[in-house]
């Protein structure tokens, strides 16, 4: 077996997050070791590796002495991560309206365009990754280590959420209500901002169906393939 050959470290956790996303992995699924590392070809210590990142995103559970599984979370702890959410972006917006320069609306623009590029295509991978990138994004322009790692971890949670709770097979964190978010940090309008951060994520937050986790694959290789 090659390592060069196969995939890094990142490449597969982003292959395992966006197979929850997507809604080809379940909760509770075991995530073998030996399995992975014939799926991906590479070794088992980079199998490890990837699943100890899994791990600190919330996306994967290690249990001691029978191995890793995909995280399944609970109804109380969705509401959590939502709540927080709202709470962590009103935060960023309120800061980014003080202090966003034309370079940073031109990269969060940028951002949004390519959303609605995804969209028009009904490009699924494209259109989770973009999405979740959106609120990184804004995250990272504010310059706030904490913020952006807090950030990075609640989408990670948000992901794994609304791949299990969600109402639809489509996934909607749309660009026309971002592109409204950048147009009232644009006008440093930080009440504006604030509403329509937390009007959208009602939005994303009403489509999820916050009483049974649903019955996603459990065939780890058809999932990750």
């Amino acid at each position: 077996m090659t390592e060069q050959s196969g995939p890094s470290t990142q490449q597969i956790v982003e292959k395992v997050w966006l197979s929850i996303a997507e809604r080809r992995l379940r909760p509770g699924v075991q995530l073998k070791e030996e399995q992975m590392a014939a799926i991906f070809n590479v070794s088992r210590a980079r199998i490890r590796q990837a699943l100890a990142v899994l791990e600190r995103d919330g996306l994967v559970t290690i249990v001691p002495n029978r191995g890793a599984f995909v995280s399944k979370p609970s109804v109380e702890e969705a509401r959590d991560v939502f709540f927080v959410r709202r709470t962590v972006e009103r935060c960023v917006v309120d800061r980014l309206c003080k202090s966003v320069s034309k370079a940073d609306l031109k990269r969060l623009r940028d951002h949004v365009a390519k959303e609605r590029v995804a969209n028009a295509n009904d490009v699924t991978t494209d259109i989770i990754k973009l999405s979740g990138g959106f609120h990184l994004l804004l995250a990272e322009t504010v310059g706030s280590d904490f913020l952006f790692t807090t950030m990075r971890d609640l989408i990670s949670r948000s992901s794994l959420i609304t791949a299990v709770y969600r109402n639809t097979n489509r996934f909607n964190c749309g660009p026309d209500e971002h592109a409204d978010i950048v147009e009232a940090i644009a006008a440093n309008d930080a009440d504006t901002a604030t509403r329509l951060m937390a009007h959208h994520l009602e939005h994303v937050e009403s489509e999820l169906d916050l009483s049974e986790i649903r019955d996603l694959s459990h065939d780890l290789r058809a999932a990750l393939a």
